[in-house]
């Protein structure tokens, strides 16, 4: 028997394994796709990070907000609250509800206009309908800086600057609103049910309220959300339009007590403070909302 047949024979690779060198290593593919999820995690941690250092920085005292490590939690939270109600007779709680006011209705006002206006843009003909629909486009890449100082001049034309209208009427016209209700409205509005509507004899406002409305509430939901942050965190406006402290929106309030703080430092913990709560009426509404949206999606899945 020759010495080549009692060779042993090499074993071949298995289709699909992969050599020595690469063994406990994952797969190409899978290194790749896990690209954006680390770019995911570092973007949360960037955002997050400021937030963190608020909540934290709300619990330290004036002392400890210089002398203690940044991350590191304080004791004087309670103090600060405490301190914050009470500098000029609760002023703070003034400006809060002067936001709530200013989002809340600015943001309904702004839902309905744009429901209507998205509807109409939507379902009827007419002509000029796309050169309007283009100029609302434009208004959303419009900046807010060169709007401003126009609707100050127009606004001090008929005496209704330093005024609640002043905050509030500019804010009701929300292109990006007018271009999301009219997406949605096409989407989820059918053609057919607007004209078996029509067919049996109901008016177009009992239509749009009673047939269509029901339909865009989910995008409107969204709509309204948008608004009511934009609004709460809109700083440029009514930094123009007021000069009466007690109409001042939190973020309006906000910067004066920073701005004093260069004076007197033991105002920066309240200013943390007031910047940490006033971070709350966002979060509850989104969690009301949210669950409130996801309840009528389901029940619209089901009703179709």
């Amino acid at each position: 028997m020759s010495s080549s047949s009692l060779a042993v024979p090499k074993a071949q690779p298995v289709a699909g394994s992969t050599s020595g060198t690469d063994r406990g290593r994952p797969p190409l593919g899978r290194r790749i796709a896990l690209i954006p999820t680390v770019t995911l995690l570092l973007g949360a941690v960037y955002c997050l990070l400021p937030v963190a250092w608020v909540v934290i920085a709300a619990t330290k005292s004036g002392r400890e907000l210089f002398s203690t490590f940044t991350f590191l939690p304080g004791s004087g939270f309670a103090d600060n609250v405490r301190d914050l109600s009470a500098y000029r007779d609760g002023v703070y709680w003034a400006w809060m509800g002067n936001s709530a006011l200013y989002a809340g209705l600015g943001a309904l006002l702004s839902t309905c206009v744009s429901a209507i206006s998205g509807y109409a843009l939507a379902t009827y003909r007419f002509r000029g309908r796309e050169a309007i629909f283009n100029v609302l486009l434009a208004g959303v890449l419009m900046p807010p800086v060169i709007l401003a100082v126009p609707q100050y001049l127009l606004l001090a034309k008929v005496d209704l600057t330093d005024s609640y209208l002043s905050v509030l009427l500019p804010q009701i016209l929300f292109p990006y609103g007018v271009y999301l209700a009219r997406i949605y409205a096409a989407a989820a509005v059918p053609a057919d049910v607007v004209e078996a509507g029509r067919m049996d004899g109901a008016s177009e406002w009992r239509i749009f309220t009673r047939i269509a409305l029901p339909m865009m509430i989910p995008g409107m939901v969204t709509v309204f959300l948008f608004q009511f942050v934009a609004i709460w965190n809109n700083f440029l406006l009514p930094y123009i339009m007021l000069s009466d402290d007690e109409k001042f929106p939190i973020t309006l309030g906000l910067f004066t007590l920073l701005e004093q703080g260069a004076n007197s430092p033991a105002l920066y913990t309240l200013v943390i403070t007031g910047a940490f709560l006033a971070v709350f009426p966002l979060v509850a509404l989104f969690l009301v909302i949210q669950r409130f949206w996801s309840l009528d999606l389901l029940s619209g899945a089901v009703k179709s």
